[in-house]
């Protein structure tokens, strides 16, 4: 399905997003810049940096968008106690990550960010998780098997984590894992036109 006269791009390599996007039967093309800086400035409100990013990375792109695409970027964090928990460096951050939220109820934030030549819709979606107690020894394991070092917090919801420490989630499961696509999709109906045939 078409969205009315655009041609859909994603600007991302997650495979999770990838999944989600194809999950609403929508045709799109990826396409991924190499190299966009993810800083923010200090003075950004932690809720607000999700979105700020996904805007940035829309940026990068505008020169090269058409008139007839429409782009879709995408960002998430973690929040605990308001730090920002984005992607960890190594396998140590990504243990220390697992460490402070073990325990505890965080905030996934996922800012979207809609662009067109002639339009920009900007929105984000907040789910909380709670976490179980997890040992080092879980922690470690998790950290060696599945590398989530391309993971804001340094976990996947979907992965084997998701399945014995996520005690519970309030909000958007979707969000968790990257895209809140119930949100990307009443985006698309309302400000870009889309319309299930």
């Amino acid at each position: 399905m078409a969205i009315a006269n655009y041609h859909l791009i994603l600007a991302s390599n997650s495979p999770r997003r990838k999944e989600l996007l194809s999950g609403i039967d929508v045709g799109y093309e990826i396409r991924t810049l190499p190299d966009i800086e993810e800083t923010y400035t200090n003075d950004t409100p932690p809720e607000k940096v999700a979105e700020f990013l996904a805007r940035k990375k829309a940026t990068a792109y505008l020169p090269q968008l058409k008139e007839n695409e429409l782009l879709i970027t995408a960002d998430t964090v973690v929040l605990l106690n308001d730090k920002v928990y984005g992607k960890p460096v190594d396998n140590a951050e990504a243990r220390q990550m697992l460490r402070d939220l073990s325990g505890q109820t965080h905030r996934v934030v996922t800012g979207v960010c809609l662009t067109s030549v002639k339009k920009q819709v900007t929105f984000s979606d907040v789910s909380r998780v709670t976490f179980a107690k997890l040992t080092d020894e879980e922690i470690a394991y998790y950290v060696e098997k599945y590398r989530p070092l391309d993971k804001a917090g340094a976990y996947g919801v979907q992965e084997w984590i998701g399945y014995v420490a996520v005690k519970h989630i309030e909000g958007s499961y979707f969000n968790v894992m990257g895209l809140p696509i119930h949100r990307v999709y009443e985006e698309l109906k309302s400000s870009f036109g889309f319309a299930r045939k």
